[in-house]
């Protein structure tokens, strides 16, 4: 992937930020911080089972901020000054294709930290974060931050740990776009890979339909009217339901078919 990194942007207005007063510092607090790393991408664990004064001197270098829907906390090309922990709400990471084209390349969910990349290389942002709704976050700046890995060698061990995890994870991406041919195929990939077995028995795949048409376009690199007009077809083909927000995977077996044509 191709990153724009000589140019160094300044946000825009667009970035507000609200700061609050940091509640109490309690253990019961440090160990709900502890425990809400375990995200759904990436399983970034960066605090879980380390020692107590581990905890407490990584809560004492963080700031709690919140953010509205639409905020954007970093941008592409900007210098790196710290990391987030996302503790509530999620954010859209995107990054800008040769020719300007904005490329959604995933959703962060609460628990994940994200800006670490380029936070660890002191150099910049390789991508655009934007709150999709209102977000709480864990601040760290990169000083404190560094300080702190080179202070708790178990806690950057985990930080090495999590860029292993973002490296494959691109190649992954990178991947899946390469080898997936129609549009079809790849948006029958993508709800394969999003779906999660549940009911009784975990023989139902189902998916919560939390991004728009237009965000899967730009995931899977096809157009919203494309994605619009797929889901019409796979519902009329019997191979997914829609029930309110949740999707269900109802042929299994006709999707994995589209994969493999």
């Amino acid at each position: 992937m191709i990153v724009t990194s000589r140019l160094r942007i300044v946000p825009q207005v667009k970035r507000r930020r609200k700061h609050e007063s940091a509640p109490p510092k309690t253990p019961d607090s440090l160990q709900a911080i502890a425990s809400s790393l375990a995200g759904p991408f990436l399983k970034e664990r960066l605090l879980g089972n380390l020692p107590r004064p581990v905890l407490e001197g990584f809560d004492a270098i963080s700031s709690s901020e919140s953010y509205p829907k639409g905020a954007i906390l970093f941008v592409e090309g900007q210098e790196a000054h710290g990391v987030f922990i996302l503790s509530s709400g999620r954010v859209k990471l995107t990054t800008s294709s040769a020719n300007g084209k904005s490329l959604l390349l995933r959703i962060a969910e609460p628990g994940e930290v994200i800006g670490l990349p380029g936070t660890i290389s002191g150099k910049i942002y390789v991508l655009t974060a934007e709150a999709l709704e209102p977000v709480r976050a864990n601040v760290i700046s990169r000083g404190p931050f560094m300080g702190f890995l080179l202070e708790h060698g178990e806690a950057a061990l985990r930080v090495a740990e999590i860029l292993n995890e973002i490296y494959h994870a691109t190649f992954r991406e990178l991947q899946y776009l390469a080898h997936s041919g129609s549009a079809a195929e790849k948006l029958a990939r993508f709800l394969l890979d999003a779906a999660v077995p549940r009911g009784p028995s975990n023989t139902q795949l189902r998916a919560r339909l939390m991004l728009t048409h237009e965000e899967i376009a730009e995931i899977i690199g096809v157009t919203r009217e494309t994605v619009t007009r797929l889901f019409a077809s796979f519902k009329r083909e019997h191979l997914i339901e829609i029930q309110g927000s949740t999707l269900v995977i109802a042929d299994k077996a006709g999707l994995e078919s589209l994969v493999r044509a």
